[in-house]
């Protein structure tokens, strides 16, 4: 049976809702954002970064003079609605006013207020299978401005510190053409021991000891990648328009970024010039696995024989 029910408060965030079905739980803030702030096994670990002190907040520069005397952008952690391509300040909204919820049929439906800085209107649905480890998320910008904007939907899940990032990578035979891009960040060091590259599967750690971030993109045709964390999976999987459709960063639907205090787990829609008074949406399907016994990541056949058992 699926259960909504307000939560008082939750760590230093404030109000939230919990959508369950005894087997998965997602905690969603309404306080501030929306976000995801914890999702994982009833019962068990969370999959989403809660160290809010730690991520840290920005309001350089003209931030100010653009959002409001006095307000700041924080990451907050868990799973926030983005737009790409991100610029500063303009995409670093605060989300730090009140969310309006309603139950739906198998979940809840969340709307963010107003970003009228930028003229984007931010929705999150979710939704809940009765009977597995499965959650829906879809999330919608809608351009409330008067002008068209061209914009991806960036769907950003900030991950708890420790796990390993599995991403897939292209196997079509494209003949004498190139099958996969990567977007490589200038911060990033492709020597760096926390990636590696396999013929099927790159692996991005993170290790809390590191002192520089890195970022990668990837044309992921697959639309499924994996953050391996303890004993457990978060698998998400989403639609893609490649080779087709225009991607933001060089033509990335898929990113991860991390430092020394999380994992970044992101996925993007296409870009697409938006009306006023239209929508660009992007939509998610979250799954829970346990690891399987004496499961392991240290090459692609190692890899291959764990994700053949999910």
């Amino acid at each position: 049976m699926i259960t909504v029910k307000k939560i008082e408060g939750y760590k230093d965030y404030g109000k939230c809702v919990s959508l369950s079905n005894g087997i998965i739980e997602a905690l969603v803030t309404v306080d501030l954002g929306p976000r995801i702030i914890s999702f994982g096994y009833s019962g068990g670990q969370n999959f989403m970064n809660t160290n809010r002190a730690g991520l840290g907040c920005k309001n350089e520069g003209n931030y100010e003079e653009f959002f409001g005397k006095g307000r700041k952008w924080e990451s907050f952690g868990g799973h926030r609605i983005w737009l790409s391509p991100e610029s500063y300040p303009e995409t670093y909204t605060p989300d730090d006013k009140p969310v309006k919820y309603e139950e739906t049929d198998g979940g809840v439906f969340f709307t963010a207020a107003e970003d009228t800085e930028i003229g984007a209107a931010k929705t999150l649905e979710l939704k809940m299978k009765p009977d597995s480890a499965e959650m829906q998320v879809k999330m919608t910008v809608k351009n409330i401005s008067d002008k068209n904007k061209e914009f991806a939907v960036w769907s950003l899940s900030v991950c708890a510190a420790g796990g390993t990032m599995i991403i897939p990578m292209n196997t079509n035979d494209t003949g004498l053409l190139a099958n996969r891009v990567i977007s490589v960040w200038p911060y990033t060091d492709l020597s760096d021991d926390r990636i590696r590259f396999g013929k099927k599967y790159v692996t991005l750690r993170q290790d809390k000891t590191a002192k520089t971030p890195a970022k990668l993109g990837f044309d992921l045709n697959c639309g499924n990648a994996y953050y391996l964390l303890g004993d457990e999976i978060l698998h998400k999987e989403y639609k893609t328009l490649h080779p087709t459709a225009l991607y933001p960063d060089g033509g990335c639907s898929f990113e991860t970024y991390t430092n020394g205090v999380m994992l970044e787990f992101e996925t993007l829609s296409p870009l697409k010039t938006v009306l006023p008074g239209e929508c660009n949406e992007l939509s998610e399907t979250w799954r829970l696995h346990k690891k399987p016994d004496g499961a392991d990541i240290i090459n692609d056949d190692a890899i291959d024989s764990m994700l053949s058992k999910l």
